[in-house]
């Protein structure tokens, strides 16, 4: 997310390091550089200058401390404008004072916006709630099919109805809800490849019928500014009170993340960042434009961990860390539960500094792959006394795995080190480990 517009502003910045005092001159110049990166990112021409002019004051305006470089007064500088430019805080979702709260979803076909409506079922779940998913969407071929997929992977009812408009559609879902006491309802919507009068009639009929307490505008950020216009027409007939952006683990510049709030005025609210139903996140102004100066987001980083990890298992570990037990199995249990987070890739982009890795480099999603078929080839004793694989054994384990001995042995070699590591963590170590909500071996 964002790799390229961070790589290229990392290197933009890189040219004023070194330099004493901050001059009109290399302001000039560097945010001039800065400029060209936004627009090569897609976004909104506007919004880039009226970003660069705020940052050109701002940083003119201010002594450059002796503690600090130019260019990390300029990072700064920057940081807190794109922090104001996408929103400044985050953005709840509204709640009905009587139940169920009616949450319409709106957007353009191909956006995503089914999936959306799933993961955010399987979202307000997580946090108590009874979500009723709505199938409103009559048109697109197997458009109800997929709904009724996804809510069954998420364990949820989804409302349909053969033969009958999409406005009857979405109250009948409201007064199902009223019934069955369901206290939120996802009304799931028609899109079509371009905006046009039909759809914004429907989808305006249906506001009028229930009177939705949250209407969200799907959008996909790999559209760039044409986000931008599409959001400007949707909130001309629907005023929705907040934006969603999907697709944001594609090859989205970032154009529209930036543009969206600044052009429209409303906030983002959560972006998708995969096709697997817990792949998305409440929007974080602050955390977001971190990632994009390459400050990492470690906070989003240590938040995915402890939903993921059991609390009771990192306190046996923990255990075994103290004893210098910590065997192959327990690095295999440890594996699932990173692969959990999502793609390698994303959770290491939530680490500081990812930004600078040369263009092109990609992490390997695959290496913990073989590293599983590895462990896996081995017999429980193997996993529990590492010290017992000789040779032949490792010969074993790799014509089981489908791997090479080299990368056995590769994998041995880094088990040993990390139990040296282990060893030096010491007990506060690893009680630190397990108050942070990571796993050990991470």
């Amino acid at each position: 997310m964002f790799d390229e517009l961070s790589r290229k502003l990392e290197g933009v910045l890189k040219k004023l390091r070194g330099q004493g005092k901050i001059t009109e001159v290399n302001v000039a110049e560097t945010l001039r550089e800065v400029r060209r990166v936004l627009l090569d990112a897609d976004v909104n021409f506007k919004v880039a200058k009226q970003f660069i002019e705020d940052v050109r004051k701002k940083a003119l305006g201010q002594e450059v401390l002796q503690s600090i470089t130019p260019g990390q007064l300029i990072v700064r500088v920057i940081h807190e404008e794109l922090i104001a430019l996408l929103g400044t805080s985050s953005a709840a979702i509204a709640q009905a004072a009587t139940p169920p709260t009616v949450i319409l979803v709106a957007g353009l076909q191909g956006s995503g916006k089914t999936t959306f409506c799933a993961k955010l079922a399987r979202h307000l779940k997580e946090q108590g709630r009874y979500p009723l998913l709505a199938a409103a969407d009559i048109y697109r071929p197997a458009a109800v099919d997929q709904l009724m997929t996804l809510g069954a992977e998420v364990a949820l009812p989804v409302y349909h109805a053969a033969g009958v408009s999409p406005v009857d559609i979405a109250v009948g879902a409201v007064e199902h809800a009223r019934k069955n006491a369901r206290d939120v309802v996802i009304i799931d919507t028609a899109g079509r490849l371009h905006i046009d009068e039909e759809m914004m009639k429907e989808v305006g009929a249906i506001k009028a019928a229930v009177a939705p307490d949250e209407i969200l505008f799907v959008v996909d950020a790999m559209t760039g500014q044409d986000a931008v216009n599409t959001a400007r027409a949707f909130n001309e007939r629907l005023n929705f009170d907040g934006a969603v952006l999907t697709k944001m683990d594609g090859d989205a510049r970032g154009g529209a993340a930036i543009s969206l709030r600044a052009a429209v005025g409303k906030p983002i609210k959560f972006i998708s960042t995969g096709e697997k139903l817990d792949a998305l996140e409440k929007f974080h102004p602050d955390r977001l434009a971190s990632r994009i100066l390459g400050m990492g987001d470690v906070v989003t980083l240590v938040e995915k961990a402890q939903q993921q990890f059991d609390k009771e298992k990192a306190v046996k570990l923990e255990a075994k860390l103290r004893r210098s037990q910590f065997t192959l199995e327990d690095f295999l249990e440890q594996l699932q539960e990173v692969k959990k987070m999502g793609p390698l890739s994303q959770v290491l982009g939530m680490l500081p500094g990812m930004n600078r890795l040369p263009a092109g480099a990609n992490v390997d999603d695959s290496a913990l792959v073989r590293i599983e078929a590895i462990i896996r080839s081995m017999t429980h004793e193997e996993r529990r006394t590492p010290a017992i694989i000789n040779g032949s054994r490792r010969k074993r384990i790799a014509a089981g795995s489908g791997t090479s001995v080299q990368d056995v042995n590769r994998l041995m070699k880094q088990y040993d080190q990390m139990q040296k590591m282990m060893k030096t963590l010491g007990k506060g170590g690893a009680r630190a480990l397990r108050g942070m909500g990571l796993p050990a071996g991470m």
